[in-house]
């Protein structure tokens, strides 16, 4: 098992939950109204000079998921360039029933 973290502009909320629901995944757990700042994409600090926030969204998955997901969203920033979108995948050791 992975947890895929995905942060990404929050304009962009459909289209990374369009590739989440294309591989399969539809549980997931999503903040909003996430700061910080990327390399891409600039800051995204909720302020009036800045005035962008993210959204993070984090969803376990089985292995053979991650590969189709990390593709789906490097399509994204393909075909969206500066908009701000990123993944990350850790190992997931345990999950409670």
């Amino acid at each position: 098992m992975k947890m895929i973290l995905i942060a990404y502009n929050q304009a962009l909320d459909d289209e990374v939950l369009a590739v989440l629901k294309g591989c399969g995944l539809e549980n997931y757990t999503k903040w909003t109204q996430v700061l910080g700042k990327g390399t891409s994409s600039g800051p995204h600090l909720g302020t009036s000079v800045w005035p962008k926030a993210n959204n993070v969204v984090a969803v376990s998955a089985d292995d053979s998921v991650v590969d189709p997901v990390l593709e789906g969203i490097r399509k994204l920033r393909r075909d969206l360039g500066h908009q701000g979108v990123k993944a990350f995948v850790l190992p997931l050791e345990a999950v409670t029933d």
